[in-house]
């Protein structure tokens, strides 16, 4: 697999293709705390970002609120969310006990009384149900954003890790390693919003030597352990995956810093 300048700039033409799914969070349940939570979802957002249970037709995820079991109109929604395969996350914000229809046990999120709403909490299961997906949705929604790259960050460098230990021949692991790293930058820079073009190729080329000096530690350090290559392949694999994506979220997070500032 060759990898260079042009295998970058296919990456972030997929990467832009998937930055223009301009698909909404639906909010849905008791009106008055999703009024409220749209609020603290809102915050900083884009229009049109959080729809109602009427536009689940144009939803990449649907937040049900309960303050007890599910009602008919409850359960009206979540047939009509499975029907158009829109994902389902529930806030439990009162005695909700027992299973809820179509959604499972690991997407309920419990918000304690008094406490206001588990946005964070909230962010990472929207985080971990969409995957990548969840991206577009940060670039309109900015208080996910951080769960959204967070999430990005750990799975690409499980997922670099795996290759890593798995590819047993010298090298021939480096450019899907690469090209992955390459991915998880601009995903991020997606979640904020950032288009990479042309112009900005230059920023990810870093991607590439990282990449490489990164197979040169490994290889070096074989020559020491053998016996436990795969498992010190693996772990450089995935330290140094996480370590590119935490400095591309510290890069983008104070570009937009600064744009705002400029902007303001």
């Amino acid at each position: 697999m060759a990898f260079g300048p042009l295998a970058l700039l296919n990456v972030a033409k997929e990467i832009r293709l998937a930055a223009s799914d301009d698909r909404a969070l639906a909010l849905a349940g008791a009106p008055e705390l999703v009024a409220a939570l749209q609020r603290e979802l809102g915050r900083d957002g884009e229009p049109g970002a959080l729809v109602g249970p009427e536009a689940l037709d144009r939803a990449a995820a649907l937040v049900l609120v309960l303050v007890g079991p599910p009602s008919d109109a409850d359960e009206e929604v979540l047939k009509k969310a499975r029907r158009a395969r829109v994902r389902v996350l529930c806030l439990a914000a009162g005695p909700v006990e027992g299973p809820i229809p179509f959604v499972l046990a690991t997407d309920v999120v419990r918000a304690d009384p008094g406490q206001g709403f588990p946005v964070e909490e909230l962010a990472d299961a929207l985080a971990r149900r969409l995957g990548e997906a969840a991206t577009p949705l940060a670039a309109r929604l900015p208080v996910l954003r951080d769960a959204v790259c967070a999430h990005l960050v750990e799975s690409f460098a499980r997922r670099n890790a795996i290759v890593a230990a798995a590819v047993f021949v010298p090298g021939a692991d480096l450019p899907l390693l690469t090209l992955n790293q390459a991915r998880l930058v601009l995903r991020i820079a997606s979640a904020y919003g950032v288009e990479i073009d042309g112009r900005r190729l230059p920023e990810l080329l870093g991607v590439l030597g990282a990449g490489f000096g990164l197979r040169a530690v490994v290889r070096e350090a074989l020559d020491v352990v053998p016996v436990a290559g795969w498992v010190l392949k693996g772990a450089v694999a995935y330290a140094g995956t996480r370590a590119l994506g935490e400095a591309a979220r510290r890069y983008f997070k104070q570009q937009q810093a600064e744009a705002s500032r400029a902007a303001s």
